[in-house]
């Protein structure tokens, strides 16, 4: 039976699948005592901005390391990509803290999570997972874009400017909403995460090859320099891998000259690394959260808040309110639910609105549906109590 089958058929959600993420971080460690294990994951495939990398997840991350004394960390990561700065910091808030970081993927790690990644002194990988090309996403209009797919249509514009003396209309058009600072950028942004991805090679990942593989020849600071600046420039060669997405496996990153540990040669720890990838994806599917931070001892959950019609004050001022009404959207089912906070104690408020066919507000924050979908509601319930003044009882 699959772990996602198991999981499932032992009906294990919500809090149960926190609890099992926080047991296995504790069974990878004992299995690796010499590391400590950090899980960092974003819900791939989820359509909300902040599942990207951004500084924010810097801040956090490193927060929930301060107190963490080990030599080593394994860390964990799962993302779509995101913002190369951020990967920046958060490899150099590694760097600062531990001698020693393996990066551990079993799901993927594309765009910023790579660059992210090729900063280890060891990346670990299951055969689930993934890399993908490092050219830079950025933000152009309405639009996220490749940095090499940019420059390369602005370059094959030129050549045929060039060549034919003109510019077939929609790409004059186009570039007519180019400014100088706009190319810069997209240039700039596309240098960066190849020379951050060369410099982190060759002074962590490379800093232990001493001689060739086959020929056994000594290996100098040149050789360490040339073959960083080959795989940087393979990874972001757009052209070469012909989407963003590609996902790029072992086999395909020990071919441009990478070394990939394989956590499946281990049998008892690639069971608790697929059993961790499984929690992750149950956790992002059956619930509202949309990015993970986790140690053995601690969690830190981000969760999308419900959209819907607001809350409802019956005596009209919210800052005299005894109760609010509020629909909330199942984000799985669609189904629509009924619930009442109140913010003092009077049973008269719970008759009236079980009456009525809504339910109280969960004292732990979720909401679960009939279909299994669990909703965090503690962004509403923030939101509801700033807005009048009182706590929900």
């Amino acid at each position: 039976m699959g772990h996602m089958s198991e999981y499932i058929e032992k009906r294990v959600g919500g809090k149960a699948l926190e609890d099992e993420l926080l047991r296995l971080i504790g069974e990878y460690n004992t299995r690796r005592p010499e590391s400590f294990l950090v899980v960092y994951a974003g819900a791939v495939g989820k359509p909300i901005p902040d599942v990207m990398m951004t500084m924010d997840d810097y801040f956090i991350i490193d927060d929930l390391l301060r107190d963490v004394s080990s030599r080593g960390v394994d860390f964990y990561v799962e993302t779509p990509g995101g913002f190369g700065e951020a990967a920046e910091e958060i490899a150099r808030g590694l760097r600062k803290r531990f001698a020693n970081v393996n990066f551990v993927v079993s799901g993927e790690a594309k765009s910023a999570g790579t660059i992210l990644v090729l900063s280890g002194d060891d990346i670990s990988m299951t055969k689930t997972g993934s890399l993908g090309p490092i050219d830079a996403q950025l933000q152009i209009g309405r639009t996220r874009i490749s940095a090499f797919d940019y420059l390369e249509w602005v370059e094959e514009a030129r050549k045929e400017a060039a060549k034919t003396d003109a510019l077939n209309p929609f790409d004059a058009t186009m570039i007519a909403q180019i400014s100088p600072g706009e190319l810069k950028l997209v240039h700039h942004s596309l240098e960066f995460a190849k020379d951050i991805v060369i410099e982190w090679l060759q002074k962590y990942k490379f800093k232990n090859w001493a001689q060739t593989e086959t020929r056994k020849m000594p290996v100098d600071k040149s050789m360490k320099e040339k073959r960083a600046k080959e795989i940087a420039g393979i990874l972001s060669n757009h052209a070469r891998w012909r989407t963003h997405g590609r996902s790029l496996k072992i086999e395909d990153l020990h071919g441009i000259g990478l070394k990939i540990n394989r956590i499946d040669d281990d049998p008892v720890l690639s069971e608790i690394v697929y059993r961790i990838q499984t929690v992750l994806r149950l956790l992002f599917s059956s619930t509202s959260t949309y990015k993970i931070f986790a140690t053995a001892s601690q969690k830190i959950f981000k969760n999308a808040v419900p959209t819907g019609a607001p809350p409802l004050f019956p005596a009209g001022t919210p800052a005299v309110a005894e109760v609010a009404h509020l629909d909330i959207k199942c984000q799985k089912c669609g189904k629509t639910h009924s619930i009442y906070a109140k913010f003092v104690q009077n049973p008269k408020i719970d008759e009236d609105y079980k009456n009525k066919g809504a339910t109280p507000f969960p004292k732990d924050n979720k909401l679960v549906c009939d279909c299994g979908f669990e909703i965090d509601l503690s962004g509403i319930r923030n939101e509801i109590e700033t807005r009048i003044g009182k706590s929900i009882v």
